[in-house]
């Protein structure tokens, strides 16, 4: 009995180690806010993956936007065209859609509002960011750089946090594979964990070459690149560095340390038998 109890708990132990770099994401409540944590990216994502356009369903274009102009209505970048190189952007309702399309400005504004209001209890939203890695600007490529398909994560630091979400944890993949092949099932896999995800996403990385434009992410494809900073149709998703409140262990993983318990004591009974 005992031989068998000790393979039940090898057997445990592997499948813990497997849950521990499967279970990369949680989802769980604060304040009322229904948020997931990335241990991949140590970042926590809102559950709404189009936030600014439920809040706008919700409340009225007008209202939240005023809102939000009341909130944050200067935008601080560096300077370029699209502010007269004064390095100060003003922000106004055309910088936003009636179904929660941004351009960048308006992306960067609603996030200032998210920090304004303390939603979720954190203080310290931001847009997801990208590492420019090489040259300055897209290093176009179908795979291992920071442009195009399949390009380079960067685990538990700060950026590349989208592509770590589509490719790392949700197991999405890109139009193409790393190889350039063509692949039919590609786009941002069903998940209970998400709702209401959009298909292109600003980050808040200028791109640097002119500094008239942004980086993105399009969970259509799996594709990274940049456009101008008064694209209209992107979408803006929240991510916070650090959890709002305790995060709860996933409950399978909570089974399994229950059951690992229970085995031990066996153990302890069939030696003193």
């Amino acid at each position: 009995m005992a031989s068998t109890i000790k393979k039940a708990i090898l057997a445990a132990s592997i499948s813990l180690a497997s849950l521990n770099t499967q279970a990369a994401l949680t989802s769980y409540n604060a304040n009322g806010v229904d948020l997931v944590y990335s241990s991949v990216s140590n970042v926590t994502w809102t559950k709404d993956g189009n936030l600014l356009g439920s809040m706008i369903a919700s409340d009225g274009f007008h209202n939240v936007i005023n809102a939000i102009i009341t909130a944050s209505p200067l935008i601080t970048n560096t300077p370029n065209y699209w502010d007269n190189y004064t390095g100060v952007y003003t922000v106004t309702e055309t910088d936003f859609g009636s179904s929660g399309q941004v351009n960048w400005y308006g992306a960067m504004a609603f996030i200032n509002y998210l920090n304004s209001i303390n939603y979720g209890g954190s203080n310290q939203w931001q847009l997801p960011t990208v590492i420019d890695r090489g040259a300055d600007g897209c290093n176009y490529a179908v795979g291992g750089t920071d442009c195009g398909w399949n390009v380079v994560t960067n685990g538990n630091l700060l950026g590349n946090e989208l592509p770590e979400l589509y490719y790392t944890e949700l197991g999405g993949k890109g139009s193409v594979d790393s190889n350039g092949n063509y692949q039919p099932d590609f786009g941002i896999p069903a998940t209970s964990q998400f709702e209401n995800t959009s298909h292109l996403y600003f980050t808040a990385t200028e791109y640097a070459p002119g500094q008239s434009g942004a980086w993105f992410f399009s969970t259509s494809d799996g594709y990274q690149g940049f456009t101008t900073k008064l694209d209209p149709w992107q979408y803006v998703w929240a991510i916070t560095q650090n959890p709002t409140t305790t995060v709860p262990e996933p409950e399978n993983l909570t089974m399994l340390l229950a059951g690992l318990g229970l085995l031990g004591v066996a153990v302890r009974r069939s030696k003193q038998a």
